[in-house]
């Protein structure tokens, strides 16, 4: 089915462009969301009418949009989950989750702006693509953590669960090797070899 592209979609066309694409996703994607019309004589010969119009819309809200990316910068939103020792979440981060964090962070977008591929379904920083117009995107940071205070250890760069206090290594090499530590020397191999068995 060919269409007539209202706005410019990734990995599709610009605006004005007359494509050809599937029936599914024009009908149920393309043609509902006003993205696009059919591509018939009279609806290009509309198109051609309003373009100078569709087009300074577009400048316009690219240029709104380029104006509010600026303040998006460096934006990192935390969000709290229960997760695993092996740090997999029980259950997983969606569009809809991150778009209600930026939300509380006082930016409003909706959750379609949200460019995942897939769930977040472990703990960790994240980079996520926020679509703020057809030409202008940005990215922030999904800080997912078991608590508030992983959440500000992740975010200093610290690693969760890999800090091992030394006074526990100490403890560790002196439980695993005791002749060692009870003389402070590696114990003799031939005496460990010639020692009798006893059983």
């Amino acid at each position: 089915m060919q269409v007539i592209l209202l706005e410019r979609i990734e990995k599709l066309g610009l605006m004005g462009d007359v494509v050809d694409v599937k029936p599914g996703y024009a009908r149920n994607f393309l043609l509902p969301q006003n993205k696009a019309l059919r591509a018939t004589e009279a609806n290009i010969q509309s198109f051609e009418a309003r373009r100078v119009q569709l087009e300074a819309d577009n400048i316009a809200r690219r240029d709104e949009a380029e104006g509010v990316s600026g303040r998006f910068e460096g934006l990192t939103v935390v969000l709290t989950r229960q997760a695993s020792d092996s740090a997999q979440l029980y259950g997983s981060v969606t569009k809809r989750d991150i778009a209600e964090a930026v939300a509380a962070a006082g930016f409003t977008i909706s959750r379609n702006q949200v460019a995942l591929d897939r769930p977040i379904k472990s703990v960790g920083l994240h980079p996520i693509r926020v679509q703020l117009h057809p030409e202008v995107s940005v990215t922030i940071t999904a800080n997912v953590a078991r608590s508030q205070e992983e959440a500000e250890l992740q975010a200093r760069g610290e690693t969760i669960g890999a800090e091992v206090d030394e006074d526990d290594e100490d403890a560790f090499a002196a439980a695993g090797a005791p002749e060692e530590a009870e003389t402070g020397e590696p114990p003799d191999e031939a005496a460990v070899a010639e020692a009798p068995d006893e059983g």
